[in-house]
């Protein structure tokens, strides 16, 4: 705006000087022009800024939506190892209930092969519990680095 009441400032200057003569000097007609080329010098400077805003505008459009589809398949990926976590723990409660089952069923056993059976259903189920354990560390971990690598 303070450009444009300068260039008006300048052409009503020249064509009051013009009225009050018939004739500007030369010195103020180069003045003039030299004003003019000044002011049309920045009008293009204002023009190619302007011009290169909207692609700046839609490389950053462009750079938000990648960075919301990013987020949203980290929010999914999330969701689904903490699915797994959960399905992880059910497991682990099932184990120890069994396990309660199995020592109960020792206490009532007949033979030693029917013990060892036994036995050998009560270690198989620690281990699953120790495995399930391993995997939910092993989730979290995942959930940490997506995080960290995300942010």
């Amino acid at each position: 705006r303070s450009l444009y009441r300068r260039v008006l400032q300048i052409l009503s200057s020249i064509f009051k000087n013009m009225a009050k003569k018939k004739e500007a000097t030369v010195e103020e007609k180069l003045r003039a022009l030299y004003d003019l080329q000044l002011i049309d010098s920045r009008v293009d400077e204002i023009r190619n800024v302007r011009g290169e805003l909207p692609l700046e505008v839609e490389d950053l459009e462009d750079e938000v939506l990648g960075l919301k589809t990013r987020l949203d398949k980290l929010k999914t990926d999330v969701e689904t190892v903490n699915f797994e976590i959960t399905a992880k723990k059910n497991l682990i409660e099932e184990a120890k209930g069994l396990i309660k089952k199995y020592a109960e069923q020792q206490k009532n056993v007949r033979n030693s092969r029917e013990f060892n059976s036994l036995s050998k259903e009560v270690e198989f189920q620690e281990l699953e519990i120790q495995l399930a354990e391993k995997n939910i560390k092993e989730f979290k971990a995942q959930i940490e680095q997506k995080k960290t690598s995300y942010f």
